[in-house]
């Protein structure tokens, strides 16, 4: 079964998994993504681990941070970023289920958030998919990220 919860200090050993070169183009390591929250001014980002199990999987940064507003005028959202799964877990849909637990988990411990946003390399063809698969929507909107154009996404809650 999988499920989210804030990220703990001996969450790392289970995400500390390389990506390949591919992957390594669209979405920051574990490692990467707590070290740029930790070099943050502002305590607006959150890491999370996504458990299967009760083990941890993957990992992703809810971030309530300035960055969501290249993505929505909306005060009241949430940026997903940095999103991985451990690449031998790959292929058994704990992605897709972990984002259809982003809602509740976001309601639960967030409030006042009522929208989750994120943007998704238009050459990450299995991640676009998977978050459309979890009723995340894309209207058009696009822009040009690190590694090239992005689809913006968004699900309101």
């Amino acid at each position: 079964m999988i499920t989210l919860d804030f990220f703990k200090l001996e969450d790392l050993s289970g995400v500390s998994y390389t990506l390949d070169e591919n992957q390594q183009r669209f979405t920051a390591t574990a490692e990467q993504a707590l070290q740029n929250i930790k070099e943050r001014t502002d305590s607006d980002a959150f890491p999370i681990t996504i458990l299967e199990d009760g083990l941890p999987v993957g990992f992703f940064v809810l971030d309530f941070g300035k960055d969501k507003f290249e993505l929505t005028d909306n005060e009241n959202s949430a940026l997903i970023r940095s999103l991985s799964v451990n690449p031998k877990m790959q292929g058994k849909g704990i992605g897709k289920n972990a984002m259809l637990k982003v809602d509740d988990f976001v309601k639960k411990n967030f409030v006042n958030c009522d929208e989750v946003v994120l943007a998704v390399n238009q050459k990450n063809n299995s991640a676009y998919h998977i978050y459309l698969a979890a009723g995340y929507l894309y209207d058009g909107k696009t822009r040009i990220g690190r590694s090239g154009p992005q689809y913006l996404m968004y699900k309101k809650l």
